[in-house]
């Protein structure tokens, strides 16, 4: 038996930032860890689905190339390379968390964890069968994750040919003539864009009234217009009946709008929600008591049912995303050791969408201003007044800020556009330090940068803009 003072179950976002930082403050720690290091971030979302819309970008730009002067040969697209090129980015981000393991001293043990009773034992099946026990003396954190989940009840349950999930489509060897993806989250619009820009004829539904539901309206809405420029059908407030799903193709029908359709298509993506990982690990027998949707019960403190067994990431429950799992394991850690971190506030976790245009948000909605009875003021500027969006001839979207009317605090705000997940953190910065709109416009944007639509928003809450 080997003793650690910390024992982490799972290698994502969370688990591996965790171990990292545990060990750098003096923690020894090991990460069980059945797949390669980085957790389904790394090796089956954020990253390789990034890299494919980066392809899938550039193939869009390739066929605006003549307007800036630059003649080329005939463009042909072909989904093969992109597919192994995400795969190698995937490859290249594990090898670099297991490069940060072994700088900190983070000791990798590879297998199936299984938690013991009492919570401060684990048993360690490993790749050839043989069985470890390791005892954690400080800690055990559970940070195993999610997975994607089918939709059986609609008669699409995964079969890895034609009804596929998110982490099928990643290997793909040739995009699909025709694809109906199910759920216009995140997810969804992501991969709808990139098989568009491959050829495919892409249908996106929802059963939600917009795409992207957690979006503002107007985000939504925007998104759904340039989808439908560049050929995307998207149905929305939709319902699925008569599916059939066959060996070479699934059919069905879909009513939506009014109008009821019959549909065949080569392939489904079902891309409507995950599971968290919590029906393994042996979480039920050891006592760590779950929520009714499966999710870890956890206090404040991310500690379970369990003493000594806590739980971070998205087996925690709160936003299933990558970052909001690394914040919480960067402040467990330092829990555990001793210290007095900020608590993680999700009020403030910004949302990312990677499609084209891309979309960022922070804060309320206009819908859950106006479910909150606040008293707030909207400002809005679109790229196609930016300098710097008409010369790069990425016009669509815009820029729009809440704020509130007495004081000018920032409510909400939501970008769409070209690089608006890079472009929120100014935002996010602002609201986690209490900035107001005032002193947004305080700051001085450069011109000509797409930054300076936020700064536009901001006077425009004001009733002070200048350029639109």
């Amino acid at each position: 038996m080997a003793a650690y003072d910390v024992l982490i179950l799972g290698g994502g976002p969370a688990g591996y930032v965790c171990a990292i930082r545990c060990a750098q403050l003096g923690l020894s720690t090991a990460v069980v860890e059945r797949e390669a290091l980085g957790g389904t971030c790394v090796l089956w979302g954020c990253i390789p689905a990034k890299a494919l819309l980066e392809s899938a970008n550039l193939a869009t730009h390739l066929k605006k190339a003549g307007e800036h002067g630059i003649t080329l040969g005939e463009v042909t697209l072909d989904f093969t390379p992109a597919m192994k090129r995400s795969r190698a980015v995937s490859q290249q981000n594990s090898k670099g968390v297991g490069f940060l393991f072994k700088k900190n001293k983070v000791t990798e043990l590879k297998g199936t964890a299984t938690l013991e009773q009492g919570g401060k034992r684990v048993t360690v099946r490993t790749a050839d069968g043989k069985t470890e026990t390791h005892e954690a003396r400080k800690a055990v954190v559970i940070a195993t994750g999610s997975r994607v989940k089918g939709l059986p009840q609609a008669g699409l349950e995964l079969n890895k040919t034609t009804v596929l999930s998110s982490d099928d489509v990643l290997v793909l060897e040739k995009a699909p003539k025709t694809m109906l993806v199910v759920g216009a989250g995140a997810v969804g619009c992501e991969f709808s864009d990139v098989f568009n820009a491959y050829g495919t004829q892409v249908t996106l539904v929802d059963v939600a009234p917009q795409i992207l539901p957690l979006e503002d309206a107007d985000s939504s809405a925007e998104v759904a217009k340039a989808f439908k420029k560049r050929g995307i059908e998207v149905l929305t407030g939709a319902r699925m009946s008569n599916v059939k799903v066959g060996k070479d193709s699934v059919s069905l029908t879909v009513e939506a709008g009014g109008a009821t359709r019959e549909l065949t298509v080569e392939k489904v993506l079902v891309a409507a929600g995950r599971a968290p990982n919590t029906d393994t690990a042996g979480l039920k027998e050891a006592g760590v008591a779950l929520t009714e949707r499966g999710f870890v019960q956890v206090d404040d403190r991310f500690q379970t049912s369990v003493p000594g067994v806590y739980a971070i990431g998205d087996v925690a429950g709160n936003q299933m995303l990558a970052h909001k799992g690394s914040r919480e394991g960067h402040v467990l850690a330092e829990l555990l050791a001793g210290e007095h971190p900020h608590p993680v506030n999700y009020e403030n976790v910004p949302n990312c969408t990677y499609c084209h245009p891309e979309v960022a948000s922070i804060g309320l909605t206009e819908a859950q201003a106006k479910e909150r009875g606040l008293d707030y003021k909207v400002g809005k500027f679109p790229f196609s007044a930016n300098g710097r969006a008409r010369t790069s001839g990425e016009t669509d979207g815009f820029v729009k800020i809440l704020r509130g009317a007495k004081y000018g605090e920032i409510l909400g705000a939501h970008i769409v556009g070209a690089h608006a997940t890079e472009m929120i953190h100014e935002l996010v910065v602002a609201r986690e330090n209490e900035y107001t709109v005032e002193e947004i416009d305080l700051a001085i944007h450069a011109h000509p940068t797409l930054s300076e639509a936020v700064a536009e928003a901001a006077l425009d809450s004001m009733g002070k803009m200048i350029h639109a």
